[in-house]
Order: C-alpha cells, then structure tokens, then sequence
C-alpha cells in the first residue's frame, strides 16, 4: 500500500479513545457539516452498524470507489474499509482527466491504517512474479491472461495491467474470465481460490482442470509439469478467513432443524458449501435477494456477521440467521471505529490529514488500465 508524508496531526489519537459513542457521533457530524459535499465518508457492508449510521455512501468496496470518484464536489474520502479499497479509491478519484477537471487532487485516508485483509496479504507481488516467471518456463506466459480480484494490493491490480490481465468482482467473476478466454487458454487467478474455483465450476472446467499454486512451495507452487500443462485456470492457494469457516455440517444442521430454510452464501466459501447453497453471489446479490424475498422466507446466511445482523434487523418479516455456529467476523474492518474516523475527520478538516493513502503514479496507472478493462466486460 502505499502513502505520503503528512504533517504532525493536530489532534492525538489517545484523546479520542475514552469518549464515548453518542460524543464521538456529534463531533463527527459536526464535520461532516462543516466540509459538507467536499467531503463522503464511505461505509463497507461489513462495517460497525454505528460507522454505517454516519457514512455517506454505503456498499462493496468497487462500487463505493466509482460512485465517489464521480461525484464533482468530492475532495475528500474516507473510506471505512480496508487497505485495498482506499487504494482502489485513490486510483479512480485521481484519474488523471478526473484531476483536470477539479483542478486537484481527492485526498482519501483510511481511519485505522491497521485495517488490512488478510486475503489480499495471502498474494505479495513479489510471489506473483516469482510464479509468473515459473510458469513462463513450463507453459509460457504468452497463453496465460492474469486476473486479481478486486480483493487485493494495488501492485497486484498493475501487475495484471501490465501483463494483459484485468481485475474482477465476484459480482463479474464469470464475465471476466469468459473475456479471459476469448484471450488465451489459460487463467492465472489470484488470491482467492474459492471464487475462482466457484466460478469456473460453473463455466464447465473441472477440479482437474484447477490446480492450486502454493507461493511457499518453491517447486512449482506444488503442481506436477504435466498439472500445469493441463490446467485451465491456476487458482492462488489464497482464502478469506471469514468465509473460510463456512462448513458443509453447518448446512445440514440447520436444515435439519429449520424446515423450508434457504441457504445464501458468498462465493468466497468453499467449494463444499457453494455446492449446497440455494442461492450463491456477491454482497449485492445477498442483499438484493433478501430485499426481495417475500416475508415469511427463511434464510441462512454465509457471509460477514456485521451484515447479516443488520440485514436481520432490516427485514424483520423474514427469518434470517447467520450460517456459523461460530461467530466469524471481519476483525480487520472492526478496527474501524469512531474514535478512529473522529480523529481522521476532525485532522481532515484542520488540515493536518493523517494515513493519507497515495498510489504512486506507476503503480495507478497500470492498476487502472486493468480496472478500465474489467468496465469493457459485459
């Protein structure tokens, strides 16, 4: 990730820890007052319902970055999230005919700089590449399209921008790797091997047909040449740790216990689980599917608890329980909190900004050249 040099903050962190809720609230809508349209909060689905209350714009992390980056009035973001997702906002608020026309630059920052994604750490550049050139000598990276879903560093999105590639939701997985295709015969996909694996189940390619690349084995990720030579999409040996613990006895057992319950996941889980859901897709997909549900539906859902307790709280005409026994939440976007965006807001608007997050030009460039292709996809 990368950032820039900012002044000394005019306000401390450690004074805003022992305030409490109700404080922290006022302090930042008196902010959000006084910046008015110059500034958007951006609330991630899985964030703290109390964060949600106070954002701007709420959604996935691709769709809060576009809907920022084209608003006209914006110079300001901060984006409750993680790192990939203020760095992907960074990338297209700042798009450089997007600067012309404002006159300068958006500065976005993220609250809590400890609000990382573990998936998105499972890939660093330097092991990407390594594979890459690994597989230039068993099957040749000629034949090779690389895709990163949107889950991960800016580095990895240029990678796949320099090299042909382009980045994908699990919203347009299909549709990418199907203009993938039209390209060569091989997919390199990266981090997350369930979406990938998902989603080509789907598409007809087998389990045969997907290795999985382990960038801490230094023999070829693990895979035989001949493995390799067969594959059609090479999976990275990368996972969610919150949709990692959806387990197939989890189904069973509630619809052991719950007659007519209909099972909704996101296609980060495993392959086990996708395979028994009633209805398998994105956040927006899990959201929109619940909205439209007639009452008395019953559903359990496999995604961020955050989520699917306010989606709970949201449409109490339908009976929703969260899929785990076992309480499994993003704890890397908890960090956001408001004494966190308190602070970051009230040193926005005294002109000391604090983690400032800058792509430098190199790196956005590129990422954005596989952004765009990935907006051709129909």
């Amino acid at each position: 990730m990368s950032t820039v040099a900012a002044p000394a903050p005019t306000f401390p962190l450690a004074d805003y820890k022992p305030l409490d809720n109700e404080t922290l609230a006022s302090r930042i809508q008196a902010v959000r007052e006084q910046m008015g349209s110059e500034l958007l909060i951006l609330g991630h689905h899985y964030q703290q319902d109390e964060v949600i209350a106070l954002s701007d714009l709420r959604g996935d992390s691709y769709q809060l970055s576009q809907m920022a980056a084209e608003s006209s009035d914006c110079r300001y973001i901060a984006f409750c999230g993680v790192h990939f997702m203020a760095e992907t906002a960074d990338i297209l608020a700042n798009r450089p005919e997007k600067v012309a026309e404002r006159g300068s630059r958006v500065t976005v920052v993220l609250p809590d700089m400890a609000a990382g994604c573990s998936m998105a750490d499972m890939a660093a550049i330097d092991q990407v590449e390594a594979a890459w050139a690994d597989l230039g000598e068993v099957i040749g990276t000629d034949d090779v399209t690389p895709v990163t879903y949107i889950n991960s560093a800016a580095s990895l999105k240029a990678f796949c921008g320099r090299h042909g590639g382009i980045v994908c939701t699990s919203s347009n997985a299909a549709a990418v790797l199907e203009w993938a295709f039209r390209r060569t015969s091989r997919v390199l996909f990266f981090p997350d091997q369930h979406l990938g694996r998902n989603t080509a189940l789907k598409m007809g390619i087998t389990n045969e047909q997907m290795p999985v690349w382990d960038p801490y084995n230094s023999d070829l990720g693990g895979n035989s040449e001949e493995s390799l030579q067969q594959s059609k999409v090479i999976l990275w040996k990368g996972h969610c740790s919150v949709h990692q613990m959806f387990r197939p006895e989890h189904v069973h057992g509630l619809r052991e216990r719950i007659p007519d319950i209909k099972i909704l996941v996101h296609p980060e889980c495993p392959q086990e689980v996708n395979d028994l859901a009633d209805v398998s897709g994105s956040t927006g997909t899990i959201i929109r599917t619940v909205e439209a549900a007639p009452p008395g539906t019953k559903w359990a859902i496999g995604t961020e608890l955050h989520l699917v307790n306010r989606l709970k709280q949201e449409h109490p005409e339908q009976e929703i329980h969260f899929l785990s026994p076992v309480i499994c939440m993003c704890a890397t976007m908890y960090r956001i909190d408001l004494a966190h965006l308190c602070w970051s807001l009230e040193n926005l608007a005294a002109g000391t900004p604090v983690n400032v997050i800058e792509v430098d030009e190199e790196t956005a460039r590129w990422s954005l050249a596989a952004l765009e292709r990935m907006l051709k996809v129909k």
